[in-house]
């Protein structure tokens, strides 16, 4: 049986500083290991210009690396002692003298700059521009203003003395979400809708049928674009002393009887037992989710125009409510949920009634710009759109 044994003074094993650098070496109170890599040399005959060394040949030896020109190590490398690199080194601390490794800067990401931008062939409504808006009509008046978000969602539309007739009018407010495009869409296009199927109808018994089918159409339409977002949408189509109200979402219709509120809509949410019932028959649920229900833990509205996504239980089918104008039916307020959810219907209608009912001139722009200016102080961050309507001028 035999054995081997390594003497401990074989050169191989030596820690002669020649074997492993014929560099100056740098000392520290701590030394740390530099990491060398170990290099295959040609032999001294193959390689003359190699520097000669005191220990006998080896297949192998250790190459340091060589610190970055101006470098700390290079120029404490260079001192002629190794009491002047300990003092240059002074200030790094133990064991903090090491190779520096150069960072290479990653190479530039060149990312392409996405748009929403959809033209659909129609003028922008008034509230696409600027973080306020205002307007005043003949016998209405409009105040919007942008929430935090980086641009307005809320759309709205007017139109007055339709097809001649002083006593006939349309207006709507629109809340998108995801984006304005389902809302600028719907204002743009929900009133052509409308009146065409009140038109071909020609039976005033069946407008809640033609309101309907208005609807169902700007939804079809809107799908049609192939474009993400919703809106919600609430309308009032006057004619013939009739106020005609619908919605779907959550903006809503508040009427003064008499300085009396008269809500006449109901907001579609997925807390509503109704529309709870009907989503998770049809498949869906319900969750609570941010402090708030919704449907398949994303969307806090059950019904609107859009929402691909979620047509399956988001709805686009208004519900509406026919209400003969009288005398003591003196303004209409529509607005989005940036209203509502800080203002009740009778707050809003206090503050709005003097402005509108005053002996002296009626402001009714002004009390709009109450009515928003109250909710952001009590803390509402969304678009808020307002829109004040006076009754008797269709009496």
């Amino acid at each position: 049986m035999s054995c081997s044994v390594t003497i401990c003074s074989s050169p191989v094993f030596s820690l002669s500083s020649s074997l492993f650098c014929t560099r100056t070496s740098i000392s520290s109170p701590q030394p740390q290991p530099l990491n060398p890599s170990l290099v295959h040399l040609k032999t001294s005959s193959s390689s003359p210009a190699s520097p000669p060394t005191s220990s006998p040949s080896s297949p192998f030896r250790i190459r340091l690396h060589k610190p970055p020109t101006g470098s700390l190590l290079s120029s404490s490398a260079s001192a002629s002692s190794s009491s002047s690199v300990s003092s240059s080194a002074a200030g790094l601390g133990p064991g903090s003298v090491s190779t520096i490794w150069k960072r290479k800067r990653p190479a530039r990401l060149d990312i392409p700059v996405a748009t929403t931008a959809v033209c659909f062939g129609v003028p922008a409504t008034p509230c696409e521009v600027g973080g306020e808006v205002e307007r005043e009509g003949d016998g209405y008046s409009v105040y919007c203003k942008r929430g935090r978000r980086e641009a307005m969602e809320d759309r709205f539309s007017a139109s007055v003395e339709l097809q001649g007739d002083s006593k006939q009018a349309f207006f709507g407010v629109f809340d998108g979400h995801g984006g304005a495009i389902a809302a600028e869409f719907a204002a743009q296009k929900l009133e052509k809708n409308i009146i065409d199927e009140v038109v071909r109808r020609r039976d005033s018994s069946k407008v809640k049928e033609a309101v309907k089918e208005g609807y169902l159409k700007t939804d079809a339409e809107f799908l049609k674009e192939d474009v993400s977002g919703g809106t919600c949408c609430v309308t009032a189509l006057i004619q013939n002393e009739n106020l005609i109200v619908s919605n779907a979402g959550d903006c809503r219709a508040v009427m003064s009887r008499g300085g009396v509120a008269e809500a006449l809509t109901s907001d579609h949410r997925p807390s509503r037992e109704d529309e709870r019932n009907r989503i998770e028959t049809s498949g869906g649920y319900v969750d609570l989710c941010r402090g708030a229900w919704r449907i398949q833990g994303c969307l806090a509205v059950s019904r609107g125009i859009g929402d691909r996504h979620l047509k399956e239980w988001v709805i686009s089918e208004p519900e509406t409510k026919i209400v003969c104008i009288k005398p003591e039916c003196e303004f209409l307020i529509l607005a989005s949920d940036g209203l509502w959810d800080k203002v009740t219907n009778q707050e809003a209608v206090d503050i709005a009634r003097p402005s509108c009912l005053g002996i002296c001139k009626q402001n009714a722009l002004g009390a709009c710009k109450k009515l928003v200016d109250l909710s952001v102080s009590r803390g509402s961050s969304d678009d808020i759109s307002v829109m004040l309507i006076q009754l008797g001028r269709y009496i």
